[in-house]
């Protein structure tokens, strides 16, 4: 694949775009220092073994390359503080966030963990279950390290409680043999979309991918429509309470989606299948395409495990704009991704703190070339290869207009519940889009 180089990553729109619409490199003697308390006068380790549990949601399996940089990260980190030993625990991303409720509830967390920002990590720190992290980003000038916006969406009260490692954007990826075999062109607006789904559904082939058993992912279809139906301002305002769900316009974003449905735009099976599950259809060629979050690029560019035929023929869309809509197609689904918190009750927390710096300045340096991720830290693509793909996503990303961080992220875990019951409810027909946007509002009245 041709590797392109591209100059400093400035992506200061996101500074407008993370905090308002809600949707690395210090030196390691301050880890040392942190970590190092004790020491004898010959500067030898003199402290008492400890070990840090972390749980983090990159199984080998489905994310090895993320798999493969967290234990060479570890195996550094160890070798720097031979008292400390790192115990991993690894989940699915699902089975990571149920674990992470089920242990918070009895105060029972990792030492280090991974959670998600905004509405997701409030009630955590407002149980007093994370430790708040300003200490660490003021060592070094680390704060400065981060890509402008970041910090911010993992913030409470001014205060930071996680330490960000991804940034995401959600494009529709796709196949372009399937396209050429079927004669068919990316769309640019909504109507030309019904007709690409169409001519692929006549001759046989399964237009998209969806697992939506997991409910997000019907999310990230809900939330494009309903930011080119009504612009940004129709969903943030809903939820962020300025508005009202019940907007004509929330209401036509759920009536396209039921549109879609019936125009057999999914897997069959949608509803019972998880998002891994529909993945592999789409990796397996049986699916003509994808949308998903840009975490997901090193499948179709640096992950060597999947063939070099495959990648070669994805690339990826803008959402179409829809007709009449306010929205603009360069209006993005994204925001910030997974970060790393520290748990207040930690019987290790300043090894803790140092495992967790140390981390969020080694993955700022792997990631991206090893991992194909866009990670939190700033990066200088001048001194890394990158495959075109990668690059195309990059450049939108400094281009966009405006990112919607994920709606069930911005919401209450209450209200994101109610969320993504009645997302999967909605596609599955079982709902009227009226009832669909009356339920959204019922649940945050009951939440303000």
């Amino acid at each position: 694949m041709i590797m392109k180089k591209k100059s400093f990553i400035s992506l200061a729109a996101l500074s407008t775009a993370a905090v308002f619409t809600l949707a690395a490199c210090g030196g390691n003697d301050s880890e040392e220092a942190s970590a190092g308390a004790g020491n004898n006068d010959n500067g030898e380790a003199a402290q008492e073994d400890v070990t840090i549990d972390f749980m983090h949601l990159w199984p080998q399996g489905s994310s090895p390359d993320h798999h493969r940089i967290v234990e060479d990260i570890i195996s550094d980190f160890e070798e720097m503080h031979p008292h400390v030993t790192v115990e991993l625990e690894v989940l699915e991303n699902e089975q990571y966030k149920n674990k992470l409720q089920v242990v918070s509830s009895s105060n029972q967390l990792p030492d280090v963990g991974m959670t998600w920002p905004a509405g997701f990590l409030e009630p955590y720190v407002n149980g007093e279950l994370f430790a708040p992290l300003d200490d660490v980003l003021e060592e070094d000038n680390m704060r400065d390290d981060f890509v402008a916006g970041t910090l911010e969406a993992y913030s409470v009260d001014e205060q930071a409680y996680a330490m960000p490692l991804e940034l995401n954007i959600a494009p529709v990826f796709y196949n372009e043999a399937i396209f050429e075999e079927n004669g068919v062109e990316v769309p640019e607006t909504y109507d030309e979309f019904l007709e690409v789904i169409d001519t692929l559904a006549d001759n046989g082939v399964t237009p998209i991918a969806l697992g939506n058993r997991d409910r997000w992912t019907g999310s990230l279809w809900y939330m494009y429509l309903a930011d080119r139906i009504g612009g940004s301002d129709a969903l943030n305002s809903a939820i962020d309470r300025s508005g009202s769900f019940e907007d004509e316009r929330l209401e036509e974003a759920a009536s396209r989606i039921q549109e879609m449905v019936d125009h057999d735009a999914f897997i069959s099976g949608f509803n019972g299948l998880s998002d891994q599950e529909a993945k592999a259809e789409f990796m397996n060629s049986n699916a003509a395409m994808y949308l998903i979050g840009s975490w997901d690029l090193p499948n179709y560019t640096t992950n060597e495990e999947i063939p070099q035929e495959f990648r070669d023929n994805i690339d990826f869309f803008k959402f179409p704009e829809v007709d009449g809509g306010e929205g603009n197609i360069d209006n993005w689904v994204g925001g910030p991704g997974v970060g790393l918190f520290v748990a207040e009750n930690s019987d290790v927390k300043d090894e803790s703190k140092a495992f967790v710096k140390h981390f969020t300045e080694e993955w700022g340096k792997r990631s991206v070339e090893d991992a194909g991720v866009i990670p939190g830290t700033q990066v200088n693509t001048d001194e890394v290869d990158l495959p075109d793909l990668f690059i195309d996503v990059l450049d939108d990303l400094n281009n966009a207009s405006d990112i919607t961080l994920f709606a069930d992220v911005q919401m209450s875990s209450s209200v994101a519940e109610t969320h993504l019951n009645m997302i999967q409810s909605l596609f599955g027909e079982e709902i009227t889009p009226e009832e669909f946007v009356e339920r959204h509002e019922e649940a945050l009245e009951e939440d303000e």
